[in-house]
C-alpha cells in the first residue's frame, strides 16, 4: 500500500554542520576595541569561543559553531571594528569540539 506520509526524518534536511574556526588577526588591532567588538558580534552572531590579545600584537580568537555562523564571524573579523586596520587574518579550520558554552574575552598573555 502506498502511503502519502513520511517516516519521521526521513528526507528531512540534517541540522547546520558545526565546525571551529582559529583566527590570528595583524594589524592595527589592539588598543582599538577589538576583542570587545568581537565578544559583542559573537554573542548577536550566536557562536561560542574566545579572544585574546598577542604579546607580538596580533589577535587571536576561536570560533565555534554553526557553519555559517562561523563564516559570518571570520568574515566580520576582516574588518573588525571601525578603529582598526586589518592586514592580514590567518584562519586554521577545525572539527567542530563543543568546549565552550559561551564567548569570553581571554587576558591570558
Amino acid at each position: 500500500m502506498f502511503s502519502f506520509f513520511k517516516r519521521q526524518g526521513e528526507n528531512l534536511p540534517s541540522a547546520e554542520e558545526k565546525i571551529r574556526a582559529h583566527v590570528f588577526v595583524l594589524g592595527k588591532v589592539q588598543g582599538v576595541f577589538f576583542r570587545e567588538s568581537t565578544k559583542h558580534r559573537a554573542e548577536k552572531v550566536g557562536v561560542s569561543g574566545w579572544v585574546k590579545n598577542l604579546k607580538d600584537g596580533r589577535v587571536e580568537a576561536v570560533f565555534e559553531g554553526e557553519k555559517g555562523k562561523v563564516e559570518k564571524m571570520v568574515n566580520w573579523a576582516r574588518k573588525g571594528p571601525i578603529w582598526a586596520k586589518i592586514e592580514a587574518l590567518d584562519v586554521v579550520w577545525e572539527d567542530y569540539q563543543a568546549e565552550f558554552k559561551g564567548f569570553e574575552i581571554r587576558y591570558d598573555l
